[in-house]
């Protein structure tokens, strides 16, 4: 047996080969991105990153720009998913040899994993404090979404399209799968990226609210005890009044934004299986669909990370802007907790406003977390699950709006 003149034994490690003999900015990026996916791993596994989204994240991004070859007609690429075959030929063959091409084409493509994720947030989501004082609620959660709104003509004005925009703008609402549903029917060129700038931003809530609240808000109003006693004034909210408030809100934000109805029927089913006592189904939602579904998201995600992706030019501009969505929504929501603490005479803990920047629980926690450094009798936690849930519903009806006016004029 005899091997062509130009046979290199590296051929034989075809990771290796593509890496020494591909482009060199090409090179640089992969190896860039295999060591990401390494800290991704271990800071998951040291639980600073969300580890249900970012480890399995990390490690098929690890894969992902490892395992180049070189492919028919010398072409390099890999055996995980080619995301931009449309054509029915080519189609149909990469789904037979790419290993992840049927999940994406069949879960991904169509928005079908973010309503996955949503019917089981809906399963494990009480609606009791929202329905019970909705006024608040919803004017917490608005102005939590002071980043969702104002980054949309931020990121126009630095040349963005106006559905590129709105696609990255949507992570002021902390959403995932309200950013992943609506940067699919926006910008499905940058759906990538955009969706994991926010997975990779919401893990770093915890970490990063809590110093803008110390900077914006004082230790006299972050301790602020609450009257226990409110809490036994709330009205009891019966499980019927939560179905109905869950087939007339389906409804309602169905008619007036058909584009994001997927989101929102995915959503209160899950809310109206779990008031309604079927359990069995609510285990299923609240468990093995959403974990899955979960598990499924971030592995998808780090596969499509690959190096083509990462040298697009409008890659770190979704970086700075994902930070100023976020930094945004943070803000409104202090603000809009400040202004709710003054009109009730200073008695309502301020930090319940961020809360509204519906990352459910994570805010939640944010607040109760330094209100009890403030205040170790300080109890906010029960009080800052209505605007919590409230931002759910505000950030899916604001993807509403902006897929239903964005979307559809094609920007």
């Amino acid at each position: 047996m005899t091997f062509p003149a130009d046979f290199s034994v590296l051929q034989i490690f075809q990771g290796l080969y593509t890496l020494f003999t591909g482009d060199p900015q090409t090179a640089l990026v992969r190896i860039l991105l295999i060591l990401v996916g390494i800290a991704f791993v271990y800071l998951s596994a040291k639980g600073i990153f969300e580890p249900l989204v970012l480890l399995p994240m990390g490690m098929a991004m690890i894969g992902v720009n490892a395992g180049y070859l070189v492919l028919e007609a010398g072409k390099v690429g890999n055996l995980f998913v080619a995301p931009l075959e449309t054509g029915s030929e080519g189609l149909m063959n990469v789904l037979q040899i790419d290993f992840l091409q049927p999940l994406y084409t069949f879960t991904f493509s169509n928005g079908l994993i973010a309503a996955l994720v949503f019917m089981g947030i809906g399963a494990m989501t009480d609606l009791d404090f929202l329905i019970s004082r909705p006024l608040p609620s919803l004017m917490l959660a608005m102005f939590a979404e002071l980043g969702t709104i104002a980054t949309l003509p931020i990121g126009v004005a630095l040349g963005l399209t106006p559905g590129e925009a709105a696609s990255i703008a949507l992570v002021g609402g902390a959403d995932g799968p309200v950013v992943l549903y609506g940067s699919l029917v926006m910008a499905r060129d940058l759906f990538v990226p955009i969706t994991i700038v926010a997975y990779v931003y919401l893990s770093l809530i915890y970490a990063g609210y809590p110093f803008l609240i110390k900077l914006l808000v004082p230790k006299e109003l972050r301790g602020i005890r609450m009257n226990p006693l409110d809490r036994r004034r709330l009205p009891k909210v019966s499980a019927s009044a939560k179905l109905i408030f869950s087939a007339v809100a389906t409804a309602v934000l169905s008619l007036l934004f058909p584009m994001a109805s997927p989101l929102f029927v995915s959503f209160f089913v899950g809310v109206a299986l779990k008031e309604a006592g079927v359990t069995r189904h609510v285990e299923f939602l609240s468990g093995p669909l959403l974990y899955g579904s979960t598990f499924f998201l971030g592995f998808m995600l780090g596969a499509l990370m690959s190096a083509d992706l990462l040298l697009n030019p409008k890659v770190l501009l979704l970086l700075v802007l994902g930070v100023v969505a976020l930094l945004l929504s943070g803000i409104g929501g202090i603000l809009g907790g400040l202004i709710y603490c003054w009109m009730s005479k200073k008695t309502v803990n301020p930090l319940i406003g961020i809360a509204g920047v519906s990352c459910v629980p994570t805010t939640a926690k944010v607040a109760q977390k330094c209100a009890y450094e403030a205040n170790k009798w300080c109890q906010i936690l029960p009080y800052a699950m209505g605007p919590n849930v409230a931002g759910v519903i505000t950030s899916a009806i604001i993807g509403g709006i902006y897929t239903s006016t964005i979307g559809l004029m094609g920007s």
